[in-house]
């Protein structure tokens, strides 16, 4: 394949890993399937050498119609998406694993009903998405099977406190040529439960046929059949997504009981009046933020969210 001579180099975005296998999109177009090897280079600290949405420099090591080659180089990761490994089913040592790199936005994707709009995973995911400052869609997706008037009054407090909030339904497609917009020039990852249609809005984005080749092509020639953590697809216009597929939960490894509360926004004006400086906004009288509950200037549900996420954390600092 032209431009994928043996001992060529060149820049890339990671596609896809499974199995210490990296499918490697070049800037030019192209794909290269790649490993890793003792000289990589990383300008990173975390114990996740490469991961989908990762900036590399590859060395072809081999033409073909799927080039081979090794990764030389991982860049410097703007951000980054993590959850917390079990390390009692897991043989590797790394606690904390980077799911996806370089993301410009987290998209969150719930149903309106089958199953019922869950508030209490979208205040988890937007939780995490404030403590790493990353901008935040929220898709609530089957909207073809709710009341559109009630759901959108259960969301209203994302509204009010500045979220995207985009109605939808894959089913019928209604709402997705807003959503392209969104997603339209910036990398977004979507996370959500099972059941939510995640898949299904997903294939209506980028296309069936797109995404099944991605399930295909390169790996099914190299015998590689492992699960994948992540996989990027480019949208039709601009942009790409990244699907996670088997990603419940997030890692809220840097959230303490001390610092949950900047994490909810509407908290920080109402904390100024609470009569004691340590307060936690859970049990302390003259607490401004329980004020502000019962007053209705902050939702009764997203402060039960925020009492139900303090109760999971340890008392050590990070977990």
């Amino acid at each position: 394949m032209r431009g994928f001579e043996a001992g060529h180099t060149f820049e890339g975005v990671v596609a896809e890993c499974r199995g210490g296998m990296y499918l490697v999109e070049a800037s030019r177009g192209g794909l290269c399937l790649c490993t890793t090897y003792r000289g990589t280079k990383t300008d990173n600290v975390d114990t996740t050498l490469v991961a989908v949405g990762d900036r590399v420099s590859v060395t072809v090591t081999a033409e073909g119609d799927t080039p081979e080659g090794v990764i030389a180089h991982v860049r410097l990761r703007r951000t980054a998406l993590m959850r917390k490994r079990d390390v009692r089913r897991n043989r590797s040592k790394e606690k904390i694993q980077v799911i996806a790199a370089n993301i410009d936005q987290l998209a969150i994707v719930v149903s309106a009903e089958q199953p019922p709009l869950n508030r209490r995973l979208i205040d988890r995911y937007l939780v995490f998405a404030e403590s790493e400052k990353m901008p935040v869609i929220i898709i609530v997706n089957k909207m073809d099977l709710a009341e559109p008037d009630s759901v959108s009054e259960c969301m209203r407090p994302y509204d009010r406190l500045g979220y995207t909030v985009c109605y939808v339904s894959a089913e019928n497609g209604k709402g997705l040529a807003g959503l392209r917009d969104e997603l339209d020039g910036k990398v977004t990852v979507l996370s959500g439960h099972s059941g939510v249609g995640k898949s299904t809005v997903i294939n209506r984005l980028v296309g069936e046929e797109k995404l099944k080749t991605a399930e295909i092509s390169a790996w099914s020639l190299k015998g590689v059949h492992t699960t994948t953590n992540a996989v990027m697809l480019g949208l039709p216009c601009s942009g790409y997504v990244i699907d996670t597929p088997g990603l419940r939960e997030f890692s809220l490894s840097d959230i303490t009981k001390d610092n949950l509360r900047f994490y909810f926004p509407e908290f920080l004006v109402h904390m100024q009046t609470c009569a004691f400086s340590s307060c936690t906004h859970t049990v302390e009288p003259g607490c401004g933020v329980a004020c502000a509950v019962d007053t209705g200037a902050i939702d009764r549900v997203r402060y039960e969210s925020y009492l139900a996420i303090f109760d999971s954390l340890p008392e050590s600092e990070q977990f």
